[in-house]
């Protein structure tokens, strides 16, 4: 495939998105320049031991960072700055310091950020998990002599920033949640009373069933105001409440942006075949399953996005090639708390009203099935080193799957 040399694309984010995208366009023969904006001054790196390793202390930065492939040798990276507007009738973007760069292919990967709790009391001491200085600041706090922690819900990172905690010494950790288990949202209820129990036998507590009100102190905060009145003291909290897509920079395009940057089946943005989206940044329908538009915030959507997408716009930017076959990736997701592992294969969330069990038992080990009108649409294996090697041999059958209709 020849593309024209002369062109640019600009790709808006620099995390791993941004990474496995510049990679991808060089695989997919594009010759021209390519432009990584990117508001951290980091190089990509890897996220997922932000709440893990790099908060237990066991992981230097050194061994998040990737790589990148020798194909994007020559890519040009503007690290530290942010893309503040885009002009897509112009194919411009506007750079925070005025700076406007013009393109012929745009990818938007700009990411998400961390949801703030909207409630009155002090700032200080309230922390969040997405970059390494929000890690490096919340290890800071954890290692300091009897501190009392509070975890403002119980997704994913929750539960893992919980895990850590307890595992470091803290004193006092306990997690806070409106719904009634851990991570009963992705997961439902069999693998939400099984990871309740687990964490409650290490030490962790937990408030369920109830918000976040309030918080008390003067300069910093000294405790948690629950939404029935109870005060949780407070040394520390960390808010693992969700996620806000970072979509600001394209208002004014006439793009849909209600739950980050709606794609089509080739992750072309708006009926714009020069602008693609990849990362938990996009929403795009999934031809392995109902085609309903949604964002997966998994690990292994970065770089199945890019490789889908790189080829979409290529294709276009060069004027050959046919469309390609609609974009059907097998999301996948792991999670380590305390000594044991989640590993996801499919969807679980879509089979939440009909789960069972393939294999051991939710008191131990455990490998649960998702379905969705009588289909297995995903596997989540809970437990040690043999069940999780379970789930992965549901891969195969997973992929082979017939697409499920809406």
């Amino acid at each position: 495939m020849t593309a024209t040399p002369t062109g640019r694309i600009v790709v808006a984010g620099a995390s791993m998105g941004g990474l496995r995208a510049a990679e991808q366009l060089r695989a997919a023969g594009w010759t021209g320049a390519i432009t990584v904006v990117g508001d951290e001054p980091h190089m990509p790196y890897n996220r997922p031991p932000l709440s893990k390793e790099v908060l237990a202390g066991k992981a230097p930065f050194e061994s998040l960072a990737f790589t990148p492939k020798a194909v994007a040798a020559d890519v040009e990276w503007r690290l530290g700055t942010k893309v503040v507007a885009a002009r897509l009738d112009e194919h411009t973007v506007e750079l925070d310091d005025g700076e406007a760069i013009r393109y012929d292919g745009l990818v938007v990967a700009t990411g998400m950020r961390p949801r703030r709790l909207r409630c009155p009391g002090p700032l200080a001491g309230r922390h969040t998990v997405r970059t390494l200085t929000d890690a490096q600041g919340l290890r800071d706090e954890l290692t300091r002599h009897g501190v009392r922690v509070v975890v403002v819900g119980a997704g994913f990172i929750g539960c893992e920033v919980a895990a850590t905690a307890v595992g470091l010494g803290v004193r006092e950790v306990t997690v806070v949640d409106p719904l009634p288990l851990p991570m009963v949202g992705p997961l439902g209820d069999v693998l939400g009373r099984a990871l309740l129990k687990r964490h409650e036998e290490r030490g962790v507590r937990f408030a369920l069933g109830t918000g976040v009100a309030g918080f008390e102190g003067e300069d910093r905060v000294t405790g948690v105001v629950l939404g029935d009145g109870t005060v949780l003291p407070a040394d520390v909290v960390v808010e693992s409440v969700g996620s806000v897509a970072n979509t600001e920079w394209l208002d004014g395009n006439g793009l849909d942006l209600s739950d980050g940057v709606l794609t089509d089946e080739q992750l072309r943005v708006g009926g714009r075949p020069e602008v693609v989206a990849v990362g938990d940044v996009a929403r795009f329908p999934n031809a392995r399953y109902d085609g309903v538009p949604r964002r997966v915030e998994h690990w292994s959507i970065p770089t199945d996005t890019a490789k889908h997408a790189a080829k979409a716009l290529v294709a276009h930017l060069a004027g050959t090639g046919p469309e390609l076959a609609a974009f059907a990736p097998l999301p996948t997701f792991w999670s380590d708390q305390h000594e044991f592992r989640l590993q996801s294969f499919g969807a679980p969330v879509l089979g939440k009203g009909d789960v069972r069990i393939l294999d051991g038992d939710p008191e131990r080990d455990v490998l649960v099935g998702y379905h969705m009108a009588g289909q297995l649409v995903g596997v989540v294996a809970l437990g040690g080193q043999a069940t999780v090697m379970g789930a992965a041999r549901y891969r195969a059958q997973l992929l082979k799957q017939p697409a499920l209709t809406a």
